[in-house]
């Protein structure tokens, strides 16, 4: 079972929502098989994304953000819901 549900999903993105109800231990490190930018459309207060050897980093409305393939990565728990865009490759 994954920590988030896939509201929209075509060939060119897909539009994601973490709930505000899910355990943070659900949001593991992990990599893509892919090259992805990430674009936040809504974000609750206290949400974070956080590469590998780096510093986490608060998520607003707009941020967009690059993930090279097989690159560590995690999302970190906030308040209320994250919804964001996921572009493939």
């Amino acid at each position: 079972m994954q920590p988030y549900t896939d509201i929209e999903v075509n060939n060119k993105y897909i539009i994601r929502e973490f709930s505000q109800n899910i355990d943070p231990i659900e949001l593991m490190w992990h990599r893509d098989d892919e090259d992805r930018v990430v674009q936040v459309l809504e974000v609750g207060e206290g949400w974070q994304f956080q590469l590998d050897d780096k510093l986490p980093i608060a998520l607003k409305p707009n941020f967009e953000i690059f993930i090279k393939r097989h690159e560590w990565h995690r999302v970190i728990k906030g308040n209320d819901k994250l919804l964001i865009k996921i572009f493939n490759g």
